[in-house]
């Protein structure tokens, strides 16, 4: 028989990817695309929807055409999407009512104080697990209620749908305004400020609280669940897979038990933990989640730390800076010294995501003098991805009590073995990479593929995974700890920053 294959649609923030894996997991296919990035406005961020649609329908005959197969060819898809990004659309037309609000954007932060004053971060966390944050799509909905004329209205008569980058990207793949299913899964779904984190269903005081009303919501099915047959691209071929990006990498790192914990390392940074089917209120600052949920099994839940700034921050020290012509010379330049020379970066560009949720914290660098280098500087830049990922483990170590023993890892900023050094010698745990990098396309095709016995279970999940590198702890206990106090006292210069007088007019 010849062999079948499993599609993942990998929705990122810069760009989407196509990535065909066969039963052993190994990538066999791959077709990417980036999407342009708008900044109209300070602190906006926006994407176009259909720009990213237009771009599935080219990836995926690539894919296809790669690896010499049709549709006939592929046993099921599975999409992975860069959570809260928010796009609404025309019911009737199928057409985004304007450019999709990603999930960087910070034009809600006035909403977001004024939620914290009345009624407080644990009206939220009791009932969604989320504190109040520009990061959340019901904050997106209820500002563009506010200032796009007639949509609530539009939206309580039924005419406008909402949906993170799975729910469009399956309305379209799925016949769009012909009958096109308007869903999504409780890891997306969960990152709304509008569902019931124990019900898994849309809370009715949420909803309430945030004037949004229940039609323009899509449906929740489970992560792992067949939801139907394409329409477009892929004739026949049965979707049965959506997972947020980061919930993808933790499947497709086979964290599968409670204390094990993988960590992205991209533009941004998340570190998540299962905490199995117990939903762990986090009381230092992180967020509880879903994990994932397949059809007919219990809910699997997690805590996660977003870090909003890590590999970002190396581009600001080669774009706005200059001091390294590609990314990956901050390595080579970080090597030229042994230390930090007693310089730290806190790269709240856009404030502070966990454990401090801060969005009035700016960027710092602390310890400048005479004697400090390029180097020193591309040294304290790598550091302040390790010491943010050493806040957030210690966040999680005091929530749930499973004191992390292993951190898997992925992402681009994992080929810096320098900074992979760091993080084992910081978190004073071993740090692992994968033998397969794509960890967010490899988690929505494996829950896909197990949507469809592609693959029997989790088990022959985990056989798949095979370890490329390790990093041990290396760095003495006392340094460590002293090092980390002043990572701390940065972060304090930070967390005080006062917004300088504005001149008049």
């Amino acid at each position: 028989m010849a062999e079948r294959y499993v599609m993942s649609i990998d929705q990122g923030t810069t760009s989407t990817r196509c990535i065909l894996f066969d039963r052993r997991g190994r990538l066999c296919a791959v077709a990417q695309r980036e999407h342009q990035q708008y900044f109209p406005r300070p602190g906006w961020v926006e994407h176009d929807a259909v720009e990213i649609w237009r771009n599935v329908r080219r990836i995926v005959p690539e894919a296809m055409a790669h690896a010499g197969v049709d549709a006939g060819d592929i046993a099921a898809v599975g999409i992975a999407n860069q959570r809260e990004t928010t796009v609404l659309w025309d019911r009737r037309t199928g057409l985004p009512l304007g450019r999709a609000i990603v999930w960087q954007d910070t034009r809600t932060a006035p909403l977001v104080d004024a939620l914290r004053d009345r009624p407080g971060d644990e009206f939220f966390l009791d009932r969604c697990g989320l504190p109040p944050s520009t990061y959340f799509s019901a904050l997106r909905i209820r500002w563009l209620f506010d200032h796009v004329e007639g949509l609530e209205e539009r939206a309580r008569d039924g005419e406008v749908l909402f949906g993170t980058m799975e729910s469009w990207l399956i309305y379209n793949l799925t016949g769009g305004t012909d009958g096109g299913l308007h869903i999504t899964d409780p890891t997306n779904a969960s990152r709304t400020m509008l569902v019931n984190l124990r019900t898994l269903t849309w809370d009715a005081e949420l909803l309430d609280f945030f004037g949004v009303p229940r039609p323009l919501l899509p449906e929740i099915r489970s992560s792992a669940e067949s939801y139907g047959e394409a329409r477009a691209l892929l004739p026949g071929v049965r979707i049965t897979a959506a997972l947020g990006d980061q919930q993808a990498a933790l499947f497709g790192q086979t964290c599968f038990s409670p204390g094990e914990a993988k960590c992205t390392y991209g533009t941004g940074s998340f570190l998540l933990m299962n905490t199995g089917t117990d939903l762990v209120r986090s009381h230092n600052g992180l967020l509880t989640t879903v994990a994932y949920k397949i059809a007919g099994e219990p809910t699997v839940y997690a805590l996660e730390g977003p870090m909003a700034v890590t590999g970002s921050l190396v581009q600001w020290f080669r774009d706005r800076l200059g001091l390294i012509s590609t990314a990956p010379e901050i390595e080579t330049l970080a090597r030229t010294v042994e230390d930090n020379g007693g310089c730290y970066i806190v790269p709240a560009f856009s404030g502070l995501f966990a454990p401090h949720w801060r969005s009035d914290a700016r960027g710092v660098v602390v310890g400048l003098t005479s004697y400090i280098t390029k180097g020193h500087l591309a040294r304290a830049v790598l550091e302040a991805t390790a010491w943010q990922t050493r806040e957030v483990v210690d966040a999680m170590n005091a929530d749930c009590g499973l004191a992390l023993r292993q951190l898997k890892v992925d992402g681009g900023m994992t080929s810096d073995n320098l900074l992979m050094q760091l993080l084992a010698d910081v978190l004073d745990v071993p740090v692992v990479r994968p033998l397969v990098a794509e960890t967010v396309s490899l988690g929505a095709a494996y829950a896909a593929g197990l949507a469809v016995d592609y693959w029997a279970d989790l088990e022959v999940l985990r056989r798949n995974w095979h370890r490329a590198a390790q990093w041990l702890p290396a760095m003495d206990p006392r340094r460590r700890e002293e090092e980390y106090e002043s990572w701390q006292r940065a972060v304090e210069r930070s967390l005080g920053w006062v917004r300088p007088p504005q001149p008049p007019g």
